[in-house]
């Protein structure tokens, strides 16, 4: 159909196009600025000016604060986008309207649409260069939640905050999840100037959501916003009781009731972009339009779908555990997140790949030890690492490692080996 090859064409075109975070060897790296995605909006008649925002930026957590303040909107009966990045199994998941994913004729409608305003844009000299792959989807998703009449968008950064696509909204709030170090080539070498680009996300007279966290992130985050005039909400008040270290359900007072948190997405670290979330929320319950409420907060929580994220599935018997962590943060928590299976004392296999560009031998140190075997393999990217570079941080930790050439070979071999 017409419909299928549209889209078939659609995803084609974006995967062809230039990813902003990988640069061939002696390519120039592409410039970072709000001005084309400005360009470029502004030739679709400004559909980000449509709707209101929150902006959540941060090193991890952000996707899954985004998803479950979005499943809080959408139970609280507001027509919520979400957008988010980057996606698991295909692209539509980056852009949903109350949970579910665009549809591929849309997608390739609002595909076009972009394609064929960057050409025009291009072809006058208003753009220098064709608009990136995150551009482009950031503009289709805009658009999208126009067209859908949302009432509300929940918005993750994709890269620092300051310069990133996302950032030409004028945000309603602005949440920053826990940030650590990643990135580095593109946001800085230290916390702090990673910090102050995901700083960049704040306005003159908003406000700021986020919790207590690593010291020089604090201070960065507090002199940005006192320099701004920002009003800081700190959602602490939205964490667990400290007796509450045993996993499962637990409850905290919102809006003058108690309700039970129940989330889908399981390990402690889940408990602050639950915080977040639930602050946001609390946030937009006192403005006029959001009917935001006790029960819808704890209504959404539990109906969060945010996969790839400790997410557990039995599968033949066998319980296979998948997790996203790509930076030492994100291998910390995944660590800890694992400590039932690791006190049960069952015997567990990993299995392990990553990109180039992330810090595979700190992960390694994290991981590698708690697991009877281990088997690598590359992904089937360019940005792949390679087999050596994964069995190399193997053994550098004292752990033999089996190497696959592919990653559904390394998971044929962890189910006849586990």
């Amino acid at each position: 159909t017409d419909v299928s090859m549209s889209y078939t064409a659609a995803i084609d075109e974006l995967n062809a196009m230039v990813a902003e975070l990988y640069t061939r060897p002696g390519q120039a790296r592409r410039k970072f600025s709000l001005g084309e995605i400005r360009v470029l909006l502004g030739a679709l008649a400004n559909p980000q000016l449509h709707f209101p925002a929150v902006l959540i930026a941060g090193t991890n957590g952000k996707g899954s604060t985004a998803a479950s303040l979005a499943s809080i909107l959408t139970a609280s009966g507001l027509r919520t986008g979400l957008y988010t990045s980057p996606h698991l199994a295909r692209a539509n998941e980056r852009i949903r309207v109350d949970g579910a994913e665009i549809a591929d004729d849309a997608f390739a409608t609002v595909y076009f649409r972009v394609h064929d305003a960057a050409q025009q844009l291009v072809q006058s000299g208003q753009l220098v260069q064709l608009p990136s792959f995150f551009e482009v989807l950031t503009a289709m998703a805009f658009l999208h939640f126009v067209q859908a009449g949302v009432e509300i968008a929940v918005v993750e950064v994709g890269l620092g905050g300051r310069l990133d696509a996302t950032n030409i909204l004028d945000p309603l709030l602005s949440v920053i999840t826990d940030i650590s170090l990643d990135h580095t080539e593109w946001l800085g070498s230290t916390i702090a100037a990673i910090t102050r680009e995901k700083a960049g996300i704040l306005r003159p007279g908003g406000t700021l959501i986020t919790l207590p966290q690593h010291l020089e992130a604090n201070q960065v985050l507090g002199e940005e916003a006192a320099r701004l005039n920002v009003r800081g909400v700190s959602a602490a008040a939205y964490m667990p009781p400290l007796d509450a270290a045993k996993p499962g359900p637990y409850s905290i007072e919102v809006l003058g009731q108690v309700i039970e948190v129940d989330s889908p997405l399981t390990g402690a670290h889940q408990h602050r972009n639950l915080a977040l979330a639930i602050a946001a929320a609390v946030e937009l319950a006192g403005k006029p339009g959001f009917p935001v409420t006790a029960v819808s907060i704890a209504a959404g929580i539990h109906q969060t779908r945010w996969p790839g994220r400790l997410e557990r599935l039995q599968i033949h018997g066998q319980e296979w555990i998948l997790d996203v962590a790509h930076n030492p943060a994100g291998a910390w928590a995944l660590r800890a997140g694992l400590k039932d299976v690791l006190e049960a004392g069952r015997p567990l296999t990993l299995v392990f790949s990553c990109l180039r560009d992330k810090p595979l031998t700190e992960m390694a140190q994290i991981l590698f030890m708690l697991f009877d075997q281990v088997i690598v393999a590359p992904m089937h990217t360019a940005r792949a690492r390679g087999l050596e570079d994964l069995l190399a941080a193997a053994s550098a930790t004292g752990t033999l490692a089996v190497g696959a050439d592919s990653v559904p070979q390394a998971l044929q071999l962890a189910k006849e080996r586990a």
